[in-house]
């Protein structure tokens, strides 16, 4: 009796990591799947700059990475995002590494009920916000939301 029960013990054991391996996602599929592949902006048909024209676009580069890129009009970077967890409540939890600081921020979007998303948190590695509970730490105000631009936002902007 004793063997069946350490081996149905096993088999639980061996069932369940299948489970969780085959649940997993890459980081790409996760992020495929939330939304948020793609460029976002507060106002897709601005010209990229510092204030209202930003363009924050998270793409899958080659061997499945996925790339976090800011255009500010007259300067741009790209970061690597080291991870991507939905929470229960639907928030996409990333872990973003950005080489020219140095540093790795975790940072939580929301997707809202008309498709753009907003930033519920972002915090350095020390746990420092500059947004908490979807507001700039800074001045209290809530974080806008962006909205996701399409191919043809972007080709006017391109043209502009």
């Amino acid at each position: 009796m004793n063997g069946h029960l350490s081996r149905l013990a096993l088999a639980i054991v061996f069932s369940m990591m299948l489970a969780v391996t085959a649940s997993a996602e890459t980081i790409a599929e996760t992020a495929l799947k939330w939304g948020l592949i793609g460029a976002w902006s507060l106002d897709c048909s601005l010209a990229p700059d510092r204030d209202r024209g930003t363009v924050l676009s998270y793409e899958i580069a080659g061997g499945g990475r996925v790339v976090h890129r800011r255009d500010f009009g007259d300067t741009s970077d790209e970061s690597r995002v080291l991870s991507a967890e939905v929470s229960a409540d639907g928030m996409l939890n990333l872990h973003v590494y950005f080489p020219k600081s140095r540093e790795t921020r975790e940072y939580g979007l929301m997707m809202q009920g008309d498709g753009t998303m907003r930033a519920m948190y972002n915090r350095n590695q020390k746990r420092e916000y500059t947004i908490r509970d979807g507001k700039f730490t800074a001045n209290g105000n809530p974080t806008p939301p962006q909205h996701k631009c399409g191919s043809s936002a972007l080709l006017l902007r391109t043209l502009s």
